[in-house]
């Protein structure tokens, strides 16, 4: 096996699949990466068992053939060496020579015949947006859970449904504390998987934001068995679905909250990150204090002190006290868009609705803090 390639398409190529190598792992093999040297290119690979990424660079091929390596060493070596081209090659024992101007670097392989490969079948591929699955992914993934025991909450819900001639994907990610929601339209079938609705594992979900990012575009889903598979330009993931129940989450969306603040969604923002900064974790919450002449918002911490500060709000109703976890309030507010922003609110003890003024179709809901 023997190539040239510049050292920046190769520190790329290594760069890229690092979140995907595993740091800890009983199977050596799965802390390699795999490079597959082909006629006008390499290939490389790197997965965990749950979550694959292959990529394709072009090279310049001299010999075909493949090798795993140390995934996180060679992204290392690649990163200090000079910006020239990089001669990669393999020799007897699986050893791998790589030289880049004045420098050279021997490391030891291992053979990739024992690199579990992920089943790949490209059928029945639907086409999406990579900016409106993108924008989908960072309205709720801040709502996802980290809990591992709850896994089933360990990733967004994922469902398509078509009315008429339309059809529509909605996300939905809860931690049992907060819930984001969000509804798009897509051009196309959306398939029978997605009819029933899956749920995409964190980590893929992360791994997809990434490919989401990188250029505009088309990307295409499609699945096998118990995974999904992304493909956009020349990169590809296969990630393996979440094997659960996803929670009725119609459920957790009030029905009867009709008392209505609104308020300015940036104003709303800074203040409560001036409200977080005497939070802690045994103290986190604030308390929002509503009357129809406007809102105070205060938080207090015994060990550190206490502060307030009133806002102008739009309110009609008895006066509520309520509290809340500010990181819940932040994260909402941080994605979502529009000037104004609307809490759909009961009472102390339900929880409360949050949406903008721009985008119905974006819908948070988060739960009240108990004295």
């Amino acid at each position: 096996m023997e190539f040239r390639i510049p050292q920046s398409t190769f520190y790329r190529a290594l760069q890229k699949i690092q979140s995907i190598v595993e740091k800890r792992t009983t199977m050596p093999i799965l802390s390699n990466a795999l490079i597959e040297a082909r006629e006008d290119g390499i290939e490389v690979i790197a997965t965990d068992l749950d979550v694959a990424l292959k990529s394709f660079y072009p090279a310049m091929t001299l010999a075909p053939g493949s090798i795993t390596v140390a995934a996180k060493k060679l992204c290392e070596i690649l990163k200090e060496l000079p910006d020239e081209e990089v001669y990669f090659s393999t020799r007897d024992n699986d050893w791998v020579d790589i030289r880049c101007g004045k420098a050279q670097f021997n490391l030891v392989g291992l053979s990739p015949d024992e690199f579990p490969l992920p089943r790949i079948r490209e059928e029945n591929l639907i086409s999406l947006s990579s900016s409106l699955i993108g924008e989908m992914i960072e309205k709720t993934s801040y709502a996802i859970c980290t809990d591992e025991t709850k896994y089933n909450l360990n990733g967004i819900f994922v469902q398509a449904r078509t009315e008429g001639d339309r059809a529509f994907i909605k996300m939905v990610a809860t931690d049992g504390h907060r819930l984001a929601m969000i509804s798009r339209i897509v051009e196309g079938d959306v398939g029978p998987e997605l009819g029933k609705g899956v749920i995409f594992p964190k980590k893929g979900i992360y791994e997809l934001k990434k490919m989401t990012e990188e250029e505009s575009g088309e990307m295409m889903l499609g699945f096998m068995e118990n995974s999904a598979l992304i493909k956009k330009g020349d990169t590809m993931m296969v990630m393996r679905l979440v094997d659960g129940e996803f929670p009725d989450y119609n459920r957790v969306i009030p029905q009867q909250n009709n008392r209505s603040l609104r308020i300015n969604r940036d104003d709303f923002l800074h203040t409560l990150r001036r409200m977080q900064i005497l939070s802690s974790d045994k103290f986190k919450g604030i308390k929002l204090n509503v009357t129809e002449s406007g809102m105070e918002i205060s938080s207090s911490n015994p060990e550190l002190g206490d502060s307030r500060e009133d806002m102008e709000v739009l309110f009609e109703g008895e006066p509520l006290a309520l509290r809340f976890n500010a990181r819940y309030l932040i994260d909402v507010m941080t994605v979502l868009d529009g000037n104004q922003v609307e809490l759909l609110l009961r009472d102390e003890l339900s929880p409360a609705i949050v949406r903008s003024d721009v985008d119905p179709e974006f819908l948070a809901v988060v739960m009240p803090m108990r004295v």
